[in-house]
């Protein structure tokens, strides 16, 4: 019935907070009953009850969940017995002053019964412990009056919207919740009411606010809506179709004008559509951390040419979310990314898009590495991530290579003050489980001149993965992701594709003499860039390189298409890159791959 009455409302223009409260039905013979709402988890010692006596007074109890039923409602018992006894003591005041008295009289100080009845209208044993005792559908009965339990009931515990909004940009909200599901929930959302020329204020003198979108979980605001500001109501839902209360929230700000065409609009001409189950589109993008782009020297000395406004991380997150969303992709590697930017916009963007989502942090940054995996396509089997320095203190299979280096003392001290990390992520296709990919993602060394100590990183990540995908999961191919920082000519790159660097390559004396350290190193792996060499993928004022790969396993994945790069006239429209039309001084890397 209230599902049918739910759906009416909708036609009708109502809310799901006109309806009555979530998972109640009426009882035969009887009006709606009051809710008793308990929430029991089974990693916690206590559970929680609330309920409001038939006097008004709001109850919160914390109950031991091994507890025995009987004594949770002694104490309800006596909660309300205390509320009768100030009811009785307000009707005594009432008649000395001559005044009317309330219901009640001199005998509602007695202590009410109080009994707990299950779903099939037995009373429930006082022996039983609370755990069990309060299920959903029961019904507590305190002296008349009956309430009905509702057990983790669908409940928001956060909801937020981005500071930042543009027209033509999609606007997820940051959404927290407790038994529910955001596909679950439902989603309204309102603009403010242009005031019309010499018209009037709302009555109150707030804002006045129009539907806008129902049903959706991302909004994006079209440039109608430009100066206005925007209202999300949600109201938690399960899969059983129950629903907590509502909650609304409102954007700090107006819709802000777009910045119109982007470098990134051609490239998702190409990518409109997820890949069919045969295929997999993979992405590696570098984002650029806003701890390095917020500095007074990347402001005046690595992007002076880039509008203030547009290095803000608010602005680019917008930029960067209708980007990663457009590419309908199934994997996503970045690098750069803030922890703060991860949990408070990245993941709860593509969470909406169908995206779940990793973090790696390098230890001592507030950066790192987020791996995302569409989660209809892939499930995640295990997670191998280490940090180079790390690893190779402390794991067995690296000892070889330790040992090698200990003999190059200034640059094994070099290569442990360094803090990169490899994340890697075996995923497992939901609709053929003899298909996993071992899913790697890193970010090596900047330095011009650290070539030897990118050698030696990567080493550490092929042996890691090597270890993964040969001896953990035999034979599952790899994908290799990253910002490399290792042009087509560098010793790094030649190490990854041909699978051995001899121990004279001038890489090893990259930082001079004195950081001379000579080794012969291999790996087991067939690896291909799947996206080839291109020109550039990191474009600066004053550098322009191919530093960006997608390495895939040559004997089990095959390219099906590169999404083509965007134009040298794209990137230089406003000299360089980051700029207002790009949230990112690289280029994200799209690929479609297939089994082979």
């Amino acid at each position: 019935m209230w599902r049918r009455l739910r759906s009416a409302l909708r036609r009708l223009g109502g809310s799901p907070a006109t309806l009555p409260a979530e998972g109640a039905r009426p009882p035969a013979g009887r009006g709606a009953m009051e809710r008793a709402v308990v929430r029991c988890v089974p990693s916690e010692a206590k559970l929680s009850l609330r309920f409001v006596l038939p006097d008004g007074s709001a109850r919160h109890m914390q109950r031991d969940q091994a507890e025995p039923l009987g004594r949770a409602l002694a104490r309800i018992a006596a909660n309300a017995a205390k509320g009768r006894t100030k009811a009785a003591k307000k009707n005594k005041k009432a008649r000395a002053e001559g005044g009317p008295a309330a219901e009640g009289g001199p005998e509602a100080a007695a202590v009410p019964a109080v009994r707990l009845f299950s779903r099939d209208g037995e009373a429930v044993a006082e022996e039983v412990p609370n755990a069990a005792a309060w299920q959903d559908g029961a019904v507590l009965q305190i002296g008349e009056a009956q309430y009905r339990v509702e057990r983790n009931p669908p409940a928001l515990t956060e909801l937020q919207l981005p500071r930042s909004l543009l027209a033509g940009f999609p606007v997820c909200p940051k959404l927290s919740a407790e038994f529910a599901a955001p596909q679950h929930c439902l989603f309204r959302w309102y603009r403010e009411q242009r005031p019309a020329p010499g018209g009037e204020a709302a009555a109150g003198g707030g804002p006045a606010w129009v539907e806008a979108a129902v049903g959706e979980r991302v909004f994006t605001p079209p440039n109608a809506l430009v100066g206005l500001r925007l209202k999300l109501s949600c109201t938690p839902g399960d899969a059983a179709q129950r629903y907590g209360p509502p909650r609304e929230v409102e954007s700090s700000g107006p819709v802000e004008a777009g910045p119109g065409a982007c470098t990134f609009d051609a490239r998702h001409l190409y990518t409109g559509r997820v890949c069919g189950g045969d295929a997999l589109r993979a992405v590696s993008y570098n984002v650029l951390a806003d701890v390095y782009a917020q500095t007074e020297f990347s402001r005046t000395v690595l992007y002076p040419y880039c509008a203030p406004y547009a290095l803000e991380l608010d602005y680019r997150q917008n930029l960067l979310k209708k980007e990663l969303a457009g590419y309908s992709a199934d994997l996503i590697c970045l690098q750069e990314v803030d922890k703060s930017v991860f949990v408070d916009s990245l993941a709860p963007a593509l969470d909406a898009f169908g995206l779940e989502g990793l973090f790696k942090i390098k230890e001592k940054q507030h950066e790192g590495l987020a791996t995302f995996y569409r989660r209809d396509k892939f499930s995640l089997l295990s997670r191998h991530d280490v940090a180079f320095s790390e690893a190779l203190l402390t794991d067995p299979q690296h000892k070889e290579l330790c040992d090698k280096l200990a003999r190059y003392p200034v640059v094994q001290e070099k290569v442990l003050q360094r803090s990169s990390v490899l994340q890697v992520s075996v995923l497992q296709s939901t609709t053929d489980s003899s298909r996993k990919i071992c899913a790697a993602n890193t970010h090596l060394y900047w330095h011009p001149k650290g070539g030897n100590i990118r050698l030696i990183q990567i080493a550490v990540a092929l042996s890691h993965i090597k270890h993964v995908a040969c001896d953990l999961y035999p034979g599952i191919p790899v994908i290799f992701c990253g910002d490399f920082n290792s042009t087509p000519s560098s010793g790094t790159y030649s190490f990854i594709s041909s699978g051995s660097i001899a121990e004279d390559h001038e890489d090893w004396v990259s930082n001079g003499e004195e950081e001379r350290c000579n080794m012969a190193l291999s790996h087991p792996f067939k690896l291909l860039s799947a996206c080839g060499e291109p020109a550039y993928t990191n474009y600066v004022g004053g550098f322009h390189g191919c530093l960006d790969y997608i390495f895939i396993d040559k004997n089990a994945l095959e390219v099906e298409q590169v999404i083509p790069m965007p134009s040298h006239e794209e990137v230089t429209t406003h000299q360089a890159l980051p700029s207002v039309s790009h949230p990112s001084d690289h280029i994200a890397l799209v690929c479609d791959l297939k089994w082979k």
